[in-house]
């Protein structure tokens, strides 16, 4: 009986067991999707903060960690129930930080779940007494939903970090130290003004939108800590921890060796040991690499993933290069033994090779729907692999910041003196936040 025969033969008589088993991932992975997306996700309503910082912030960037930190705690995770009965995903409390320049005017927003809205407000009250909170329409409903088309068109590119998640880019604690009495050099050091005074000078024609979306984290959805310390203690030459066996275990495995081998065992030799320990030979860069890392994985940490898409009209004013703002912003946080920001190729709307047309029509609009919904690059991987990896499988397509590195590349600037007038401002002090603010 020839080989083919044989399995011909097999599965007639098999079939009903051996179907159901190929059958059962794709099976499981649709029905998550239905469950996630088209029952769960529907019933969330989302809205959009639009937020006026005041004229002036004495310590823009700590006040903005703490709000970070307090955000963190809209993290949620599933049980069976929720996620096999209900479809919530593995971390379904997500939010987005944008800001956006529209021929020239700037805005900043925040896209949040409508039940979230209290404390959010809350939050940032709590930082910023005199900040104006007001609900907005949509802005990316401005522009038509078929970009590109005859009439606009767009680029768009999403970034990753360049060295494993574990090593922190330049935060604020590396420009200087904050203090309230030295708040007249924060306006010249803070990359967010250069950003700012970029945006406020695009055309008529022109749009530019820089998206951060931040998941609250912990380490049993992201090993990120482990991971930290691993590399940790491999920068610091410190020696592996050896998992101590049971007596009786160890007792056995060696009469075991004995009886099999014929050989007594030696004792083992004592090892010196060095007076002076790993630590202390380390360089200044390693040193520097150390302490960094270990800064970063002791804070509370958010899977993030940050993308910038530049809109144009063809037959309207502006300069295509203006699509590098974003990109030359994040450029400040880059530090060559620490971390930086890339763009990601995989995303970006260039193409170089085969069929070149349609692929880009096509990466175009996925970056736009991603844009709009507020998705990962690597949708529907929004929250965790799915059953089955459809899609790309190059990448994560979001990475882990914390609340320190957040709060760098996105806070409300200082001052508003060196800043040009398209950047929104509350002008008139106020005496604190609205009464009817709710206080739980």
């Amino acid at each position: 009986m020839s080989a083919s025969q044989t399995f011909f033969l097999i599965f007639k008589n098999w079939w009903w067991l051996i179907i159901p088993i190929i059958l059962y991932l794709p099976a499981v992975y649709l029905y998550l999707w239905w469950l996630n997306w088209d029952v769960w996700n529907k019933k969330k309503k989302w809205i959009l903060l639009e937020v006026k910082p005041p004229k002036e912030i004495l310590k823009p960037f700590k006040a903005m960690e703490d709000v970070f930190l307090a955000l963190w705690y809209v993290y949620d995770h599933p049980n069976w129930r929720e996620k096999w009965c209900e479809g919530m995903l593995a971390n379904p409390a997500w939010f987005s930080l944008e800001t956006v320049s529209i021929g020239g005017d700037i805005h900043f927003y925040i896209r949040i779940e409508e039940a979230w809205r209290n404390l959010f407000e809350t939050t940032l009250y709590s930082q910023y007494p005199e900040i104006e909170i007001s609900e907005a329409e949509d802005y990316t409903k401005n522009v038509p939903h078929d970009v590109p088309n005859d009439n606009w068109d767009l680029y768009g590119e999403d970034f990753y970090l360049m060295k494993p998640d574990p090593y922190p880019i330049k935060t604020y604690s590396a420009f200087f130290e904050e203090r309230a009495e030295i708040v007249v050099e924060e306006k010249r050091i803070d990359p967010m003004n250069s950003l700012l005074e970029m945006m406020a000078k695009l055309q008529s024609g022109e749009q530019l939108w820089l998206q951060i979306v931040c998941v609250p984290i912990t380490e049993a959805d992201v090993p990120f800590i482990t991971e930290g310390r691993i590399m940790a203690d491999k920068i610091a030459r410190r020696p592996a921890k050896i998992p101590i066996k049971p007596i009786v275990q160890e007792a056995a495995e060696k009469a075991a060796e004995i009886f099999i081998t014929g050989k007594v065992l030696e004792e083992k030799k004592v090892t010196e040991v060095e007076i002076i320990p790993p630590e202390m030979k380390l360089t200044p860069g390693e040193k520097k690499i150390l302490a960094a890392i270990e800064n970063k994985i002791s804070k509370y940490s958010f899977k993030v993933w940050i993308r910038t898409v530049y809109i144009y009209k063809k037959d309207a004013p502006h300069f295509y290069g203006n699509y590098k703002i974003g990109r030359s912003y994040l450029g400040h946080f880059a530090d060559a033994d620490l971390n930086g920001f890339k763009y990601w190729g995989p995303t970006r709307t260039r193409i170089h090779y085969w069929f070149r047309k349609p692929r880009l029509y096509l990466r175009k609009r996925k970056i736009f729907k991603n844009y709009i919904e507020r998705f990962s690059p690597l949708f529907p991987r929004v929250s965790g692999r799915p059953s089955i990896p459809f899609g790309w499988s190059k990448g994560k397509g979001w990475f882990v910041l914390n609340t320190e590195e957040l709060a760098t590349i996105y806070h409300f600037p200082a001052l508003a003196a060196p800043l040009p007038p398209e950047v929104p401002r509350v002008e008139a002090k106020r005496g604190g936040p609205p009464p009817e603010l709710p206080i739980e």
